[in-house]
């Protein structure tokens, strides 16, 4: 390659960006979905909502962001509230260590940096239970740091756009290199957004794609075989779990599970009944799935 080729093509992938930055915004801009955490671009909100969306589904995260605000509706109302009343207001929510977590970081917050979110992707990192996707989406989001995030969704559209699988940090490359310094945020919400409701896994719509001029993928038939759904092949594990109702004045007898326990670490709930203990009618059954785990839960008198 001659030496005075290089500017232009410099040049041509700079043009290239700024043309599919530009597509992928316009969309977004027409086509987001309207949820209650993109009202605004409070720090405190958007790291709530992130927190929230960590392994959960953003239909169940639509109720609990709203109620969560209203019984915490600042940083310093959730440093301020008990363990027990945070993880009551999580309860239903899952994965309960993110709300150890978040009450951990809401403390540290309030004590060491008087109460004001850290505005870099680095100063976030130091906060409990925030990792490299959380700490440059709130940055982005709320501060307009130029970090890209890389979830799920946004490792799918970047390896359909270059039309093989790229390595992790390769991903974290190419999301760098295609943010623009202006919006930086919108731009992230925008490739997430992107995959969550047009590059699907199993299914793309790549006639409704914004920028599908510009991906390799759509062009590689056998390129989607990677990301269709199958079968969990995972061994599913059954389990049976007794509990005791023991009611007196009007209270129930409960017991706290282990700050190290595996599952619920630290929450309160019914005593587990032994399997010598004799079986009784119970007074209620139900049935809970949490991972690979199928549970039969029996309620004893």
């Amino acid at each position: 390659m001659k030496p005075q080729e290089m500017p232009s093509r410099a040049s041509e992938c700079r043009a290239h960006h700024r043309n599919l930055q530009q597509k992928l915004l316009d969309w977004y801009d027409r086509n987001r979905r309207d949820l209650p955490w993109r009202e605004d671009h409070d720090s405190y909100r958007v790291w709530v909502s992130e927190i929230m969306l960590q392994q959960t589904r953003v239909a169940a995260v639509a109720g609990y962001y709203g109620r969560f605000l209203k019984r915490f509706p600042t940083v310093h109302t959730l440093a301020r509230a008990s363990e027990a009343s945070v993880l009551a207001a999580w309860s239903g929510l899952g994965y309960y260590r993110r709300a150890l977590r978040m009450h951990a970081a809401a403390r540290k917050i309030v004590n060491e940096h008087g109460g004001k979110f850290p505005q870099s992707s680095a100063e976030l990192l130091l906060l409990p239970g925030i990792g490299r996707y959380t700490a440059a989406a709130i940055a982005s989001i709320a501060f307009g740091e130029a970090v890209a995030t890389v979830d799920g969704n946004i490792e799918r559209v970047l390896e359909r756009l270059n039309g093989q699988p790229l390595t992790t940090r390769k991903l974290w490359d190419a999301a760098q290199a295609l943010l623009p310094q202006k919006r930086p945020g919108d731009f992230n919400q925008a490739m997430m957004e992107l995959g969550a409701t047009v590059c699907l896994p199993a299914k793309p719509r790549c006639s409704q794609c914004p920028i599908s001029q510009f991906c390799t993928g759509n062009r590689r038939a056998q390129f989607h075989a990677r990301y269709r759904f199958r079968k969990c092949s995972l061994r599913r594990n059954k389990r049976e779990v007794r509990y005791a109702l023991d009611l007196r004045n009007r209270r129930v007898f409960m017991v706290q599970r282990k700050r190290n326990a595996r599952l619920m670490a630290g929450m309160w709930e019914l005593p587990e009944i032994t399997s010598e203990r004799p079986r009784r009618e119970p007074c209620l059954s139900l049935r809970h799935s949490i991972t690979n785990t199928d549970y039969v839960v029996r309620v004893e008198r």
